[in-house]
């Protein structure tokens, strides 16, 4: 099943979820103390492993932080090589003073926001698609 390329039907389909709890990133050098299962996403830099889980388990594992966000799920489809949708909505948000970090997964892309604006990025979002 492969995943959308058009922009406006990416857009007006766009679906935007927030998931329950707060999320952090935090960097280590390693995961070998981690249980995988806690994990939501890692990314290997050169300076060192990028991840990004629950703030209780960052916690729980005296893992440092300085952002905790929502985590919102965009449930269309969209295909890896689609044009724009980062942009359209990097842009909408921004236009309403929300920041974001954006992670495309093979399915979903997503957002990750000031934990207390989750509820406003997502209806920000909401009205992108209404557009």
């Amino acid at each position: 099943m492969s995943g959308e390329t058009r922009l406006k039907k990416l857009i007006n389909e766009i679906d935007p979820r927030l998931n329950p709890g707060e999320y952090v990133f935090s960097t280590v050098s390693t995961t070998d103390t981690i249980d995988r299962a806690n994990i939501l996403c890692e990314f290997k830099e050169q300076e060192g492993i990028t991840v990004i889980l629950e703030r209780t388990q960052a916690e729980t594992y005296g893992l440092t932080y300085e952002f905790v966000a929502a985590w919102i799920t965009l449930n269309v489809h969209s295909a890896l090589e689609a044009k724009g949708l980062t942009a359209k909505v990097a842009t909408a948000l921004a236009e309403h003073n929300i920041s974001c970090n954006v992670i495309a997964g093979y399915y979903h892309d997503h957002l990750f926001v000031p934990h207390a604006e989750g509820n406003k990025a997502v209806d920000v979002l909401k009205a992108l698609s209404m557009d």
